[in-house]
């Protein structure tokens, strides 16, 4: 048995809207995934990741390439493929006229999950949720964030060996957000394959073993953050805080073409491209406009190397 949960070969998804050219969502794309990891699918809006999950999961015909997942292509064997999937999309995927507690129990009796063993996972998840107030209420009754709870919960009611998270966290607190990546690196290490698309760079640089950074339907890079970071010799984070912030010092910092430039309250953070023997004399002269209490100087985060692959592909 291979050790790849995910093989995707020169991938193609060209989609042809009447009166208009035709669009290139996924452009020879070709990847693979280890099983028990998770796998990060980045890119900016448009990028192709949701049409590249939706041709993972058999929503999707793909216009040409090969897919396969646990071994069985996706457009030969599709019903193989979902009976070992989970899929959260952007879409809403819920049942609006059940109640939160029916459609968990509900989606693990498709999957074959014996009644009691059903009841007691749904107790612990709309625990873990916060849902367990909302049980009785209709999905559609409920917020958008609580409709989202829902969706996302009904992974943790079965055992799929094959996971597909679309934007997981939006309208998750920070400490509900916080409990679910926990539990999806449980999942991981228990042997299930994750693959997840997000916008908040901090989740992927947290959670993922590997990740690939698309644009235009193609690759942009690839690897984990240690080799994606080698991509971005050069940027470094910088934070200065002052006992009080100096005047105009947001336009002198933006003279510095900085790939980043963030202030809050008395803090200034930035990330900039410099060369290392510079680095220092250019936080003394940034130190030199007030008095300063703290400074922290470190390498490219996810989302500094992120906006440099943007900026250039």
């Amino acid at each position: 048995m291979t050790d790849l949960a995910i093989e995707v070969e020169n991938l193609a998804k060209v989609y042809t809207p009447r009166g208009r050219a035709a669009v290139r969502a996924v452009d020879g794309l070709s990847f693979a995934v280890k099983r028990g990891s998770i796998f990060g699918l980045l890119g900016p809006n448009g990028a192709g990741k949701t049409t590249t999950l939706k041709v993972l999961n058999t929503l999707l015909l793909p216009s040409s390439g090969r897919a396969r997942v646990l071994g069985y292509d996706v457009v030969a064997e599709p019903v193989q493929v979902r009976k070992r999937i989970s899929v959260v999309l952007q879409e809403t995927a819920t049942e609006l006229f059940l109640s939160a507690s029916d459609n968990l129990l509900t989606f693990a009796r498709f999957h074959g999950i014996p009644r009691d063993t059903a009841r007691r996972r749904a107790e612990e998840v709309m625990e873990q949720f916060q849902l367990t107030a909302e049980a009785g209420n209709k999905v559609q009754d409920l917020s958008g964030g609580f409709r989202r709870r829902v969706q996302v919960a009904k992974i943790f009611m079965v055992e799929t060996p094959v996971v597909f998270l679309d934007e997981f966290s939006s309208g998750m607190d920070p400490i509900l957000k916080r409990a679910v990546m926990n539990r999806l690196r449980k999942e991981a290490a228990g042997g299930r394959t994750i693959v997840l698309t997000t916008q908040i760079l901090s989740e992927a640089e947290e959670l993922c073993d590997d990740i690939l950074i698309m644009n235009k339907g193609r690759q942009v890079a690839r690897g984990d953050l240690h080799a994606l970071k080698l991509l971005s010799e050069g940027v470094y984070e910088i934070a200065l805080t002052f006992a009080s912030l100096p005047a105009g010092i947001a336009a002198e910092l933006e003279r510095l073409a900085p790939l980043r430039l963030e202030i809050h309250q008395n803090t200034v953070e930035l990330a900039l491209k410099a060369r290392e023997e510079n680095v220092l004399e250019l936080v003394n002269e940034i130190a030199r406009r007030g008095h300063v209490l703290r400074v922290e100087v470190g390498g490219a985060s996810l989302e500094d190397i992120f906006v440099e692959l943007m900026k250039k592909s």
